[in-house]
């Protein structure tokens, strides 16, 4: 009979997790996670439009930025509830782990994904602002930067640690490479 399975992050070596990942390997993450969020917003994009038979992306908008809300949200929430990781941070070598190095709840994953939108939206908030202040519509360029307010509270936090992690009892760690990258080798003929 077998044993059940375990998580994956149950037998990592505690040293490994005790560890944040640098913000420039953070930051080359999130790079690839928005190359690959493309797919994932035009493939929801075209599932919507398909389903509203909308013909203009202005066409029922806030229904589709919801929608658009939800299928990101179900992305990374099934990613880090079935591994810890996306695709990128296996890349990275960055896994999620709940604050005490155990795989984080349902709950906390949700969480941790609504927060993680509280300091880009402030960010594109004051950007808006100060483009209405100033009169100077090229001030929206600035826009682009918002994603990376996100980076702010990992430099206030002594362990470097993003603040929506910190709030929603989580953190990011690094792993050893040969644990994400582990491929069993073929059998011999």
């Amino acid at each position: 009979m077998s044993k059940p399975s375990t998580p994956a992050t149950s037998s990592l070596p505690s040293q490994t997790l005790d560890t944040t990942p640098p913000r420039l390997r953070r930051f080359a993450c999130m790079m690839y996670e928005a190359v690959l969020l493309f797919g994932v917003v035009f493939l929801a994009s075209y599932l919507f439009d398909t389903l509203t038979q909308s013909r203009s992306g202005l066409m029922y908008r806030h229904g589709r930025q919801a929608w658009l809300f939800l299928a990101l949200g179900v992305y990374f929430v099934t990613c880090w509830r079935r591994s810890g990781q996306t695709l990128p941070m296996k890349t990275w070598n960055i896994r999620l782990v709940g604050s005490g190095g155990q795989p984080p709840s349902m709950a906390r994953l949700v969480l941790r994904y609504l927060l993680a939108w509280v300091l880009p939206l402030a960010a594109a908030g004051l950007i808006l602002g100060a483009t209405l202040w100033s009169g100077w519509p090229t001030m929206q360029l600035l826009i682009v930067a918002a994603p990376f307010a996100i980076f702010v509270g990992s430099w206030l936090d002594r362990e470097g640690q993003f603040l929506h992690d910190r709030l929603a009892g989580t953190r990011l760690a690094s792993t050893p490479s040969n644990v994400t990258k582990s491929v069993k080798p073929a059998a011999s003929m």
